[in-house]
C-alpha cells in the first residue's frame, strides 16, 4: 500500500529527526534567520565560518528540513531561474554570463562541502538528461538545444534518439539534450546533514517556532520576540504565511512518487548507469532520478495551487495526482509497470510573479532575503547562501554584483484572480500537452498563451 504523505519518502527513509528545543522566550543576535531549509542552513554555514564570533539564532516552524528542501526531487542542477535572457536588457550580456557561471560553480560546492563536513547524501555528478517524446516536444528541444549552444558556459549537447536512449531508455523518446552541471542528491540527507554542520560551528536552531512577523531589528514569535541586527527571511513556499507577504511569492504545488527497488533486470533494460537526473520537454514537465537503492522517484505537478495562498502541512497528495504520475511512469519505462508504488508526496515552492529568484539584503533596515526559486532551489540555495554572507558581512564581491541581487518582482493579484488565473494557465499546459500527444507537429498556441499570462 502507497503511503501518502508523512512529509516526505526521503524523510521517512533516513528517519525523521529528534525535535529541538523551541525558542525559550526574547532573545538578541546578530542575525536572525527565519527558516531552516536550504538557504536560512546555507546562509548560518557561510556567516558562521566566516565571522565565528557572530550570534546566530535560525527560527523554523516545525522542523529543520521539513519544507522544499526535505521533499525536492534531488536535482542539483545549475539552472538560472527564469533564465539567463531576463538579464542581458539590464545588466548586458557579460552579466548574465556570470549569472551561468556561479550557478554551475555553485553546484561543485555542494558537492565540496558535504564531502568537508562529511554529509553522505547519495551525491553522484551524472549530469542532467531531458528528453523530447512527441515531434512538437523535439522542436522545442532543438530550438532550446541551439539557445543554449550560444551561451558559454552552458556545455549542452544534442542527442538523437539513439543517443538519448542508450543514456536512459525512456518509451519512445525521439531525442534529448545533456549537460554535466548537475547531481543526483537525497534530499533530507543534505538538509539534515547540513543542519549538524551549522550546530557543530555553534549556530543555535529552533524548532516548533512560529514566526508571525519580522520587522526591522526583530522577529516576533509565538515564543518571544528576536531583535537582532539584521534579520534574514528564507522561507521560500510558506512566505505568504508571513504578515505582510501573502503576494509575495506564490506556493505552487509539486508531488513525487517513488517506486520500490527495481530488479536488476529491470535496470538492464533501462540503463540509466549514469545517475543522470531525468526531465522532459512537455509543458508541465516531470523530473525523475535513480535513487541509491535502486527506486526511480518521479515527480511533476499536481494540483498546482491552492486557494488563498494554503500550504499543506505533511505533505499528503491527491489520489488522482499519484494516479497520474503512476501512469506517466508506466508510460516513461514499461518494465516498472508492475512495480510498487511505495510512497507519494507533495511539497510547495516559491513562485515570484516573473518566475525569476532573488536574492538581497537592505543595508538600511538589516532586513535581507532569498527564494523565489520555483523548483531549482537545491543549487540555488547554496549561492543564496554564500551572497548573504557577502551582503550581510558588508563586502563588495563578485557574488554581490551578480544581475539577481536586489532583484524584486510586482507582487501577485488578489484572490480570486490569481487562484483563477494558475487554474486557467496549467488547464492550458495540460490541454496543449495531450494535443501533441495526439499527433500536434508544433507548440500549441494555446501553451504561447499560457506563458503570457503566467508572465514567464
Amino acid at each position: 500500500m502507497t503511503e501518502n504523505g508523512g512529509v516526505s519518502f526521503w524523510l521517512r527513509q533516513v528517519g525523521m529527526p529528534a525535535p529541538r528545543p523551541a525558542l525559550p522566550g526574547d532573545l538578541h543576535a546578530d542575525v536572525a534567520i527565519v527558516g531552516a531549509g536550504y538557504t536560512g542552513l546555507w546562509a548560518a554555514y557561510y556567516l558562521k565560518r566566516d565571522q565565528p564570533d557572530l550570534r546566530i539564532a535560525v527560527l523554523e516552524r516545525r522542523f529543520a528540513g521539513y519544507g522544499a528542501s526535505g521533499r525536492n526531487g534531488g536535482w542539483l542542477t545549475n539552472s538560472v531561474t527564469g533564465g539567463r535572457e531576463q538579464y542581458v536588457k539590464r545588466h548586458g550580456r557579460d552579466a548574465a554570463i556570470a549569472q551561468q557561471v556561479a550557478q554551475n560553480e555553485a553546484v561543485d560546492e555542494v558537492i565540496a562541502v558535504a564531502a568537508a563536513e562529511g554529509i553522505d547524501a547519495d551525491l553522484r555528478k551524472g549530469g542532467e538528461l531531458t528528453v523530447a517524446n512527441t515531434p512538437a516536444q523535439l522542436a522545442r528541444l532543438r530550438a532550446f538545444a541551439a539557445s543554449e549552444q550560444s551561451w558559454p558556459a552552458t556545455d549542452l549537447e544534442l542527442l538523437d534518439a539513439e543517443q538519448t536512449r542508450a543514456r536512459v531508455d525512456v518509451a519512445g523518446a525521439l531525442g534529448g539534450v545533456w549537460h554535466p552541471h548537475c547531481a543526483r542528491v537525497h534530499p533530507a540527507k543534505l538538509v539534515l546533514g547540513l543542519a549538524r554542520a551549522v550546530e557543530r560551528l555553534g549556530v543555535t536552531i529552533y524548532e516548533n517556532t512560529t514566526v508571525t512577523e519580522i520587522r526591522e531589528g526583530q522577529v516576533r514569535t509565538d515564543h518571544g520576540t528576536v531583535r537582532a541586527a539584521h534579520v534574514l527571511r528564507a522561507t521560500e513556499g510558506f512566505t505568504p504565511d508571513l504578515h505582510g507577504e501573502h503576494r509575495t511569492w506564490l506556493p505552487m504545488n509539486s508531488s513525487l512518487i517513488v517506486t520500490e527497488p527495481l530488479a536488476a533486470s529491470a535496470w538492464e533494460q533501462i540503463g540509466w548507469t549514469g545517475r543522470d537526473t531525468l526531465g522532459d520537454m512537455a509543458h508541465v514537465y516531470m523530473y525523475a532520478q535513480r535513487t541509491a537503492d535502486d527506486r526511480i522517484a518521479f515527480g511533476g505537478r499536481g494540483v498546482p495551487y491552492r486557494y488563498g495562498s494554503r500550504v499543506d502541512q505533511d505533505g499528503r497528495t491527491q489520489q488522482r495526482t499519484i494516479e497520474s504520475l503512476t501512469a506517466l511512469l508506466t508510460r516513461f519505462f514499461p518494465v516498472a509497470s508492475d512495480a510498487a508504488i511505495d510512497h507519494a508526496w507533495s511539497g510547495v515552492l516559491g513562485v515570484p510573479r516573473d518566475w525569476s529568484a532573488t536574492v538581497g539584503h537592505d543595508r538600511s533596515t538589516g532586513l535581507g532575503w532569498a527564494g523565489g526559486y520555483v523548483g531549482t532551489g537545491v543549487t540555488t540555495t547554496n549561492l543564496a547562501g554564500r551572497t548573504l554572507r557577502d551582503l550581510v558581512l558588508g563586502r563588495d564581491t563578485e557574488l554581490t554584483r551578480l544581475p539577481w541581487v536586489g532583484h524584486r518582482a510586482r507582487r501577485w493579484e488578489v484572490e480570486p484572480l490569481r487562484w483563477l488565473a494558475v487554474q486557467a494557465i496549467y488547464g492550458a499546459y495540460h490541454a496543449a500537452d495531450r494535443a501533441e500527444l495526439r499527433g500536434r507537429a508544433t507548440t500549441s498556441p494555446i501553451a504561447h498563451v499560457a506563458d503570457l499570462v503566467a508572465g514567464r
